[in-house]
């Protein structure tokens, strides 16, 4: 089996969510996000834009259901021993053979928790699954109680984001490189995903953001390639991805010759950035990190131009994003712990000037405070 974590690592892991469910009286647990999946067992698909769901009773019984194209993938890269194929026909209900699962391990009257938070769990099913529990079970959500137990990272998985951190070094290097005059973005594009495959790394859970000119002030990716123009700006958000697990970089870099508000924009983030840093340490909030960021920004007359949020956890994601809980908005009451890892990023999107300024890294948070993976300068490169 590929499996890329320790026979220990995962025992540990279902020991912790075990433990978890007996705390909160649930008797099993229907896992519907991929996330939970993977860190759980090793499953390694894209099959959960289908019905598929991973059960866990407090027995220890672990069955998967899923369809007849994931029954070797799971084999393949999975600890799980026991998997269910429900059949693809006109008018199918898998959750009719999910409930046959239920009913095996004898949790017809018993408590139940749901992973609705799930990308893989449409509305559709959502209902469909519902329906099918009506007077069966008790339902609860329980989207966050394998989400609260990932959010701390084994050494095991920051061996990974590190790899990760490497990765994502090196696409910059080839930002650096390429991001000139006349260039297209999409061999700027190019060429930062072929470092990342070549070093043994993975599809990220979301795509790169790239922009140029009026679309450097974008949070998202869209489809539009430019050719950088004599004097421009580009914008680029990107992931080193090994193994799932995300290390997160971002950019804004002038072309040719950088705006004067450039320079104070970026001096604005680099303070930012560091004033963050000093807050993301055990026993800190996460939003407190986030309210340091906007009082900085806020002071240095660029209110209107900074986000609401200033980055969120990273780990094992799965399409669609990257971005995994917690996020660092203000006021949000998660405590800081030793093992977290946060993507920190400043956005400065001056829509007055059509002048953008982003600057963002990715931490983990040791003992003390906390270690920037990526090894790049943060100064500003005008290309």
């Amino acid at each position: 089996m590929g499996l890329h974590f320790s026979k220990t690592e995962f025992s540990t892991r279902k020991n912790k969510v075990l433990a978890e469910m007996k705390k909160q009286n649930i008797d099993a647990l229907l896992m519907f996000r991929q996330e939970s999946m993977y860190w759980l067992t090793g499953y390694d698909t894209f099959g959960y834009v289908f019905f598929q769901s991973l059960v866990l009773d407090q027995s220890g019984n672990v069955i998967l259901l899923t369809r007849a194209p994931d029954l070797r993938q799971a084999q393949n890269t999975s600890n799980i021993n026991d998997i269910r194929i429900w059949v693809d026909k006109d008018g199918s209900n898998p959750t009719d053979d999910l409930k046959i699962i239920l009913n095996e391990l004898n949790l017809k009257g018993k408590n139940i928790g749901i992973e609705y938070e799930a990308y893989g769990l449409t509305g559709r099913n959502a209902f469909r699954l519902n329906k099918s529990l009506e007077d069966y079970c008790s339902i609860e959500d329980k989207s966050e109680l394998i989400t609260r137990l990932r959010v701390v990272k084994s050494e095991e998985e920051i061996q990974y984001v590190k790899k990760a951190a490497h990765l994502a070094d090196l696409a910059l290097d080839e930002a650096w490189k390429y991001a000139k005059s006349g260039v297209s973005e999409s061999k700027i594009l190019a060429e930062m995903n072929r470092v990342i495959f070549e070093g043994g790394g993975d599809y990220p859970a979301n795509e790169f953001i790239i922009g140029s000119g009026k679309n450097a002030l974008l949070c998202r990716y869209q489809a539009e390639k430019q050719i950088l123009n004599q004097q421009d700006q580009l914008t680029i958000e990107w992931a080193g991805t090994y193994r799932h697990y995300h290390s997160a970089m971002f950019r804004t870099i002038p072309i040719g010759k950088a705006d004067t508000k450039h320079f104070k924009m970026h001096e604005a983030c680099v303070e930012a950035l560091k004033n963050c840093e000093s807050k993301l340490k055990p026993g800190n909030k996460v939003g407190e990190v986030f309210d340091i960021h906007a009082k900085t920004f806020d002071d240095l007359g660029f209110k209107n131009a900074r986000m609401n949020a200033c980055g969120y956890s990273l780990g094992s994601t799965f399409s669609p994003n990257w971005m995994d809980w917690p996020m660092l908005y203000t006021g949000n009451p998660y405590i800081i712990e030793k093992g977290n890892i946060f993507f920190m990023h400043m956005i400065l999107m001056d829509s007055e000037n059509n002048l953008a300024m982003n600057l963002g890294e990715t931490y983990v948070v040791t003992e003390k405070g906390n270690e920037r993976l990526g090894k790049q300068k943060l100064d500003l490169v005008i290309l």
